[in-house]
């Protein structure tokens, strides 16, 4: 029993280190280490480990279990990011926006239509949108692939943030918008940063060793390259954000999971309206039957969250909408 928990004993400090280098993601680059980056992918896996392995030392009556206790509350935050239950605000609402990735409305232009006009948001930011989407209620103009802005708002100019990037593809796109709301203006942003061109026959382990080992290289090959091209994306983003002489609302799909570079670099300054007054699961992305969140909505401190909800209750698409209110001035 001894040498057991001695092995359980490592494990857990080996949970903690790799803990502790997830957060590291807010201050080391995928250009220097991008290890750090896809560590980030496996942190739900590696908190529930750690919780575990802590429950186990509470019931054993081990001291250790309090330092462990202890170290697990620098994981908080990271873990609101993912899971949350905040308490509901006070404020009244009077801006409602929706987030989606629709996949190119492969499960149903219309449906997607019905849906999003039942909503009656004042800004809908969409990603993957082919150009066949039409909304009664709304203006869009559609302007740059895969991504497209619907407003009840005047649009008083807008910018490709890409055109000049070299090292991107198709799937990168991201417009910044400047809106007249109630008499003032704010800049939003429409991202969607990068795909990883993974799909679901490329991550489904077949048991067999020898090909199981060369998918998940293949993967890792995939994933390198494309966090360090969402470096460069992003901080195209933060260097726009950093000028904005206006408030700022970014949303969109970033295909980035909490905790990881692109979120603490996008999100310095801003607040997440998920981790503000979202409730329930953030897992946006539903495609892989794994809790990946990569739909964000950004906002400066202004701008006050006050519902933030994933509608896990629709299948349009591989993601589920985003769909969060504001108070503004």
């Amino acid at each position: 029993m001894k040498i057991f928990r001695i092995i359980l004993f490592i494990l857990h400090l080996g949970l903690l280190f790799l803990l502790t280098g997830v957060l590291l993601n807010a201050y080391i680059p995928p250009k220097i280490f991008p290890w750090l980056n896809l560590l980030s992918l496996g942190f739900p896996i590696l908190v529930i480990g750690y919780i575990m392995l802590t429950f186990f030392w509470i019931f054993s009556w081990k001291k250790r279990a309090f330092v462990f206790m202890f170290m697990g509350l620098f994981f908080l935050n990271p873990v609101k990011r993912w899971v949350n239950y905040s308490s509901e605000s006070k404020e009244t609402a009077n801006l409602k926006i929706v987030s989606f990735n629709m996949k190119s409305g492969k499960k149903g232009i219309d449906k997607i239509k019905d849906y999003l006009e039942q909503k009656n948001a004042d800004i809908i930011f969409i990603q993957e949108e082919n150009g066949q989407l039409k909304l009664n209620n709304l203006e869009g103009e559609y302007s740059l692939p895969v991504i497209r802005l619907y407003s009840k708002y005047k649009i008083v100019s807008r910018k490709n943030l890409f055109e000049n990037l070299s090292d991107t593809d198709i799937t990168s796109q991201c417009e910044q918008i400047d809106l007249e709301i109630k008499g003032k203006i704010y800049r939003v942003f429409n991202v969607h940063l990068q795909s990883f061109g993974v799909v679901k026959s490329m991550v489904k382990l077949n048991g067999s060793s020898e090909e199981d080992e060369k998918k998940v290289k293949n993967i890792v090959k995939k994933l390198i390259p494309t966090f360090k091209s969402h470096q460069e994306q992003v901080k195209i983003i933060r260097e726009s954000i950093d000028n904005s002489p206006y408030p700022v609302i970014v949303a969109g799909d970033f295909n980035a999971v909490p905790n990881s570079y692109e979120y603490y670099k996008t999100s310095e300054g801003l607040k997440d309206a998920f981790y503000e007054v979202g409730r329930g699961s953030g897992t946006s992305f539903h495609d892989y039957k794994y809790p990946l969140r990569i739909d964000y909505i950004f906002t400066s401190e202004s701008i006050k969250p006050v519902t933030y909800k994933v509608d896990h209750s629709v299948n349009l698409s591989d993601h589920f909408p985003v769909v969060a209110t504001f108070k503004i001035d």
